[in-house]
């Protein structure tokens, strides 16, 4: 052996005994173990044992039983912990380990196509997903100084939205309806119409029958080619059916965080507040308005304002929150805090899905107040002439149904009555069909026009618009 061979060696040695005598100081982790003390509804409380909020922590029985919870809360000694998955098995005095990690779900672009739970494991048996990163449930804050404003319109394919509710890209907008009116389908149909590049679904807390029959139906395979499922049905502890909104928002933000224009459809935000109104009662949070707690009002714009666009030149998250306002009360505690904290609304009619009238959207109750900053003046003058025409004959509904209207009095209620029936047809669509922005609108002035065809001309005097008047926008504004 060469002596610089046998000093290379020498030096191989000395690095590596380093490299050992440096572990071997380092201090060795100390893991306090705890024990489960108490057990009431869904909620576990340990003592001996220290964890933040949000820390995972595993506990184990003697018996083998095992089950995995979260720190939801604190009081004194004890830790209150919430559970992710069943715990049947466990027993008094089981070691409860905590992990001090939150819960990071591993994403990638594998998830497309694919129907996960609020964990990330997937649910349609197509084998699990690598991910090429970890992210967080709670997200990043962005600066509300560097987010991007919205200005260009987001093409949904349905035609009283485009037109009437025009819904700009990076938009947060509620969907309000009661049980039956046919949100599920209206949520459908944008999927499988809208020019957004990647489309994410959370199912939160709703009937596990609904989710094989959306995606099977309602989403149908086109739609899943670009889409991604998040599902936590209503038999998943609450805890689980919080993660399921938290992941769904996360993945949405990946690949906003990518360039892509991305629609979120999350169904429901009102399921989401009922499960932290069920964890924060269960720890002894009093009730504030009508039993949820204050928690549940500050949880909802935490979740909401993630969504969104990026900062300039990045993707965008338009999104869409289903609201159930329980006995079609719009009053409704958590449907009144999300009127405030969203972008817009879109309110469905119990009485007019009941009439057969689909969508069945109530374009009186209904807005996006984004609207006026994504679309031309005479798209505006547009739908208001036609929300002044349907308002107008609506108003005077039962007077016309019993024979008390009589024309020639006044000009504005002969004009809706004369065209009512194309007011009716243009807010109707099927549901197996696509009516892009440029044709809505499109259609839209060709109804306000034809209104003062319909009378004697003396009575009113409209300029039909030019053609194609909406597309002033640039076509690169349109979301692509």
């Amino acid at each position: 052996m060469t002596a610089a061979l046998k000093n290379k060696y020498q030096q191989s040695w000395a690095s590596s005994l380093a490299d050992c005598r440096e572990e071997v100081e380092k201090p060795i982790p100390i893991i306090v173990e705890g024990k489960l003390t108490r057990m009431v509804g869904m909620t576990l409380e340990a003592v001996g044992c220290q964890a933040p909020i949000g820390a995972v922590c595993h506990i184990i029985s003697a018996n083998g039983s095992s089950a995995e919870a979260e720190v939801v809360g604190f009081s004194g000694d004890k830790l209150f912990l919430m559970p992710t998955e069943d715990i049947r098995g466990l027993v008094p005095g089981a070691r409860v380990i905590p992990t001090n990690s939150v819960h990071c779900i591993p994403i990638s672009d594998q998830m497309l196509g694919r129907v996960i739970d609020g964990a990330g494991r997937p649910l349609d048996g197509k084998g699990d997903i690598e991910g090429d990163e970890t992210v967080s449930l709670e997200g990043e804050i962005i600066n509300p100084m560097l987010r991007h404003p919205i200005e260009a319109p987001l093409d949904v394919g349905v035609r009283a939205i485009n037109s009437l509710l025009t819904v700009g890209r990076g938009q947060r907008m509620g969907l309000f309806a009661g049980s039956g009116v046919g949100k599920s389908v209206l949520l459908g149909m944008m999927t499988r119409y809208t020019t957004a590049d990647i489309i994410v679904v959370g199912m939160i807390g709703e009937r596990g029958r609904e989710v094989k029959e959306f995606i099977d139906n309602t989403l149908g395979v086109e739609g899943m080619r670009r889409a991604v499922v998040v599902a936590t049905p209503a038999d998943h502890p609450p805890l689980m059916r919080i993660h399921g909104a938290m992941l769904a928002t996360s993945i949405a933000e990946h690949f906003r965080d990518k360039g892509k224009n991305v629609l979120l459809l999350m169904d429901s935000l009102t399921r989401f507040a009922q499960a932290q109104r069920e964890i924060a009662l269960a720890i002894g949070e009093p009730p504030a308005t009508k039993g949820y707690p204050p928690s549940v009002f500050a949880l909802l714009p935490k979740l909401v304002e993630r969504a969104g666009n990026s900062e300039k030149g990045g993707g965008s998250i338009t999104a869409f929150y289903t609201v159930l306002a329980e006995g079609d009360d719009q009053n409704d505690p958590v449907a009144d805090a999300s009127r405030a904290i969203l972008d817009g609304h879109i309110v469905l009619s119990r009485e007019l899905a009941d009439s057969g009238h689909y969508p069945a959207i109530d374009i009186e109750a209904s807005i996006s107040r984004a609207m006026n900053e994504i679309t031309t003046e005479q798209h505006q003058k547009s739908a208001r002439r036609f929300k002044q025409l349907y308002s107008t004959y609506e108003k005077s509904k039962d007077l016309i149904s019993v024979g008390a209207y009589s024309p020639g009095h006044d000009h504005r209620l002969d004009e809706a009555v004369a065209i009512q029936p194309q007011l009716v047809e243009f807010l109707q669509q099927d549901m197996n069909s696509a009516v892009d922005i440029t044709t809505s609108c499109a259609t839209l002035d060709e109804v306000v026009f034809s209104a003062s065809q319909l009378v004697p001309q003396e009575h009113v005097q409209v300029e039909k618009p030019a053609v194609a008047s909406h597309m002033a926008i640039s076509p690169d504004r349109v979301a692509q």
